[in-house]
């Protein structure tokens, strides 16, 4: 991926008592964004969850997905009731396993997203 710069000169009129006209440089930049943010996206899980309301909720999820091998990291929101599951680099984890855990756990799930789309 390539950075794009261009320079663009724009020539305006300006009438202080004579006419005249002022050539202004302007310099615009396109950049893609990095392939970073995307990578992370592909091992992101998000999963909503009805009845997380309270703390204990969030640490006993936690729980249940540290023991896990091919889970990163796992981080609860209370306020949006959803749980975000970050994989392992080459690791998958299907459907319905992530819905027996969470169910297993007590809660119900209202959906599951795949990738960073909130």
């Amino acid at each position: 991926m390539k950075t794009l710069v261009l320079f663009i000169f724009v020539t305006l009129p300006m009438y202080v008592t004579l006419p005249m006209y002022v050539t202004l440089p302007i310099l615009v930049v396109f950049s893609p964004a990095p392939a970073v943010a995307s990578e992370e996206c592909d091992n992101q899980i998000t999963v909503d969850v009805n009845g997380l309301v309270c703390d204990f909720c969030a640490r006993a999820l936690e729980k249940v997905f540290a023991k896990r091998d091919d889970v990163e990291s796992i981080e609860v929101d209370l306020d949006k009731a959803e749980v975000r599951i970050h994989l392992q680099d080459g690791h998958t984890l299907a459907d319905e396993e992530l819905t027996q855990l969470i169910v297993n756990s007590g809660y119900n799930i209202a959906g599951i997203r795949a990738g960073c789309d909130s």
